[in-house]
């Protein structure tokens, strides 16, 4: 049965902030050539505005360094990689969302590591020199792309510090970051500073702990950031990891959660809240991010969490991605949105819908958004269920009933879902090839295409009248545009003679 929606002509701004900032690995995978055709495949249809990922002042970048000469250490900075990384991320229109982070081989006080390339995550053995590193980082940076153009680059201290990626006290996660934020603003003011970075763990006593300790000591604060991921607790089985996840409502509460928490201060309430990364699973060797569920049930979350987030970061964008190994397949269950060989996720799709969505909400619930600009409707659906839930999972219908654009206007649906935009099937199909030959590849990149069909629209008494139904973990995108009816201008244009074509 259809639930009858009568939309109305005018409504609220969209607070639709999913283009804003999409995650990445460490970013020395910059410099890998496929890394840089998927960042072309996100740009030209998503156009994110800012990048963020790990691994600035790791090795692999190369920027800090030590000679010997004459029994003196000489410290010494070489920007050759990073200078390459910045260049692509700005020809290919995105900007740095810069995360301070890890520690460099000659500033370690220890030996502890995550990830299969080995970022050191202990503290600084000099927490001047650590400060110096961000001051001549930033302004190289600001000599090569302007003091105008850097200082929009917003700057995050450090990642996760309340687990593994800290190997430090909450103590001394503080004092980082009181030595790289004023590090930060004694580069320029105007550079905005953030942290602390935490995940879903002792939430209230790192946010309550991290924002007294900027208070009492007047410490450079601009914005506030934290990640966000919905999966219980993981089952390894082989290669991969499997979760049960949480409803995409337990994210919008953590959101609502952090903000209540902010509220307690006044200094704080209004800052901004980036969410620097968020995900289902945090493992990039799970199956769902692979699945036309992921791409109903981030729908869901994209729906409402610009109502408390100013971000909302996807980890990742793509599959070039080695934090558990090098990828095993074109299909392993990693974060991004583009998969190994350029082939586009069932998700990628879901923050093209969104960055295709008006900027006025008329109507929104658990499975729909209707939203408008001057001459269009843009309507996004989803409907997401755990196929391993035995519970019948029925179709969401809708009769939507929206004010007229025109006496006529032409319907868009693009449907994601079942065999369309759903390469895992059809790489299943193949046998689950581990390397793909081009005609493989070929047939993947094919099947990763949503289904698109059209109708005509006809007003009726100023409504347009459409029905829309959305199966078991299926996401579409209804665009509505009027039409410029130049038909009587073909002379001797005879539908009958094109075999009843209408």
């Amino acid at each position: 049965m259809s639930k009858r929606i009568q939309v109305p002509a005018s409504g609220r701004p969209f607070k639709n902030n999913a283009t804003y900032c999409v995650g990445t690995g460490r970013l020395g995978l910059a410099l890998q050539k496929e890394y840089i055709d998927h960042l072309k495949i996100v740009q030209r249809d998503i156009r994110f505005t800012y990048i963020r990922g790990h691994g600035l002042f790791c090795d692999d970048v190369g920027i800090y360094r030590e000679i010997e000469m004459d029994g003196k250490q000489h410290t010494f900075y070489n920007f050759t990689y990073l200078d390459r990384i910045m260049d692509t991320y700005l020809e290919n229109g995105t900007k740095p969302f810069l995360e301070l982070g890890f520690m460099p081989e000659k500033l370690k006080s220890g030996d502890k590591t995550i990830f299969y390339w080995k970022g050191n995550v202990t503290p600084p053995s000099s927490y001047e020199k650590w400060a110096q590193l961000i001051e001549a980082t930033l302004n190289h940076l600001i000599d090569r792309y302007g003091r105008e153009e850097v200082i929009t680059w917003p700057i995050e201290v450090w990642n996760e510090p309340n687990i593994a990626f800290w190997a430090g006290t909450m103590e001394e996660y503080f004092k980082l970051y009181e030595y790289s934020a004023r590090a930060v603003k004694k580069v320029d003011p105007r550079i905005q500073v953030g942290g602390p970075a935490i995940c879903g763990v002792e939430t209230e006593k790192w946010l309550r702990g991290f924002f007294e300790h900027c208070i009492k000591h007047d410490l450079p604060l601009d914005f506030i950031t934290r990640h966000c991921y919905t999966a219980e607790q993981p089952t390894w089985r082989g290669h991969y990891i499997y979760h049960r996840m949480m409803e995409p409502t337990y994210m919008i509460n953590e959101l609502k959660e952090t903000r209540q928490i902010m509220a307690d201060y006044p200094q704080i309430a209004n800052l901004p809240l980036h969410i620097t990364e968020f995900n289902t699973s945090y493992v990039p060797l799970c199956p769902v991010h692979d699945t036309t569920f992921q791409a109903a049930y981030i729908a869901r979350i994209l729906s409402e969490a610009g109502e408390y987030a100013d971000s909302y970061s996807y980890w990742t964008f793509s599959d070039v991605f080695e934090e558990m190994d090098v990828p095993k397949s074109v299909f392993h269950g990693g974060f991004g949105l583009v998969a190994l060989g350029g082939i586009k996720k069932p998700v990628c799709y879901t923050f093209e819908f969104f960055s295709k969505a008006g900027k006025e909400l008329l109507y929104r619930d658990d499975h729909l958004i209707v939203t408008r600009d001057d001459k269009r409707y843009v309507i996004i659906g989803w409907n997401w269920h755990d196929m391993r839930d035995q519970k019948p999972s029925p179709d969401q219908g809708y009769s939507l009933g929206l004010p007229s654009l025109g006496s006529r206007a032409i319907m868009v649906k693009r449907t994601v879902g079942g065999s369309h935009a759903n390469p895992l099937q059809t790489w299943s199909n193949l046998g689950k090839p581990r390397s793909l030959n081009k005609d493989q590849l070929d047939i993947l990149q094919a099947a990763s295409r949503p289904l698109q069909t059209d109708e005509r629209l006809q007003e009726q008494n100023g409504v347009y009248e459409i029905e829309l139904n959305i199966p078991c973990n299926h996401l579409c995108m209804v665009e509505i545009m009027p039409v410029d009816d130049q038909t009587d201008t073909y002379l001797g244009f005879d539908p009958d003679e094109f075999y009843g074509m209408k």
